[in-house]
């Protein structure tokens, strides 16, 4: 009887702390951004990590308003992407989140078919978006907001080789080709790959001004210079 009574103890004991825990995290700065990375399985890892690196090495330049950046995905579970890596997610959409100033949606595997058909994921990006000043993709990450209808009327871009598939499947968008990536307002979209860290370089610049985008970018041993980039802005949200 007794062993019984204390496991009851310990079920609640772990409970009360795991519940403390997820309640401590999800305390932020406001002082920051808060940047969330939504993954799943097949997740590519350039589209994730590049951006990755480039916000997370704003909170070590000063007079600026830094970047929190964590991932975010359907539940706990690991997500392990395209190439293998094993990635522990720091927050569930499905449960109490931090709120979201910048949304990254990086690309993977099935963006153009199953990922689509995820309609708890869908509606949580187009509920999210809502209220993001910023929302980025990367590569097919673009599939998943136009498919949560977000793009219809904006101007944007994705993978070369996959544009006409984009094209096709999304026939009431403006897509641009030809482009590193698009900038239309709250939503940045780019065609991914290595590409992806000019776009979060972009993206700095328009918050943080060039001289903070040259820093962040030769710590990263980057040659930035956003001249000579082949982009396109329609409108700026800022």
């Amino acid at each position: 009887m007794k062993f019984i009574w204390l496991l009851i103890l310990t079920f609640f004991a772990c409970n009360s702390s795991q519940e403390k825990a997820s309640n401590e995290k999800t305390q932020t700065n406001s002082d920051h951004y808060q940047v969330a990375f939504l993954i799943m399985d097949g997740v590519y890892n350039t589209e994730l990590t590049a951006p990755y690196d480039i916000f997370q090495h704003t909170i070590f330049r000063e007079g600026i308003k830094p970047m929190d950046v964590f991932t975010i995905a359907q539940n706990m579970d690991i997500v392990t992407s395209f190439e293998g890596l094993r990635i522990l997610p720091d927050y569930s959409f499905q449960k109490p989140h931090p709120p979201i100033d910048i949304l990254v949606v990086p690309s993977a595997e099935h963006h153009l078919d199953t990922d689509l058909l995820n309609d708890k994921m869908i509606n949580w990006v187009k509920e999210v978006s809502e209220q993001a000043l910023f929302v980025t993709s990367h590569c097919d990450g673009a599939f998943v907001l136009a498919k949560a209808g977000l793009l219809d009327n904006y101007a944007s871009t994705t993978f070369p080789s996959d544009i006409d598939t984009y094209k096709e499947m999304f026939p009431q968008l403006n897509v641009l080709d030809s482009v590193l990536f698009v900038h239309d307002h709250k939503f940045i979209t780019s065609v991914g790959g290595a590409k992806s860290f000019e776009a979060a370089l972009y993206l700095c610049q328009h918050l943080y001004g060039k001289e903070i985008a040259k820093s962040l970018a030769g710590g990263l041993v980057i040659d930035w210079d956003l001249d000579k980039l082949k982009y396109h802005v329609v409108q700026e949200d800022k």
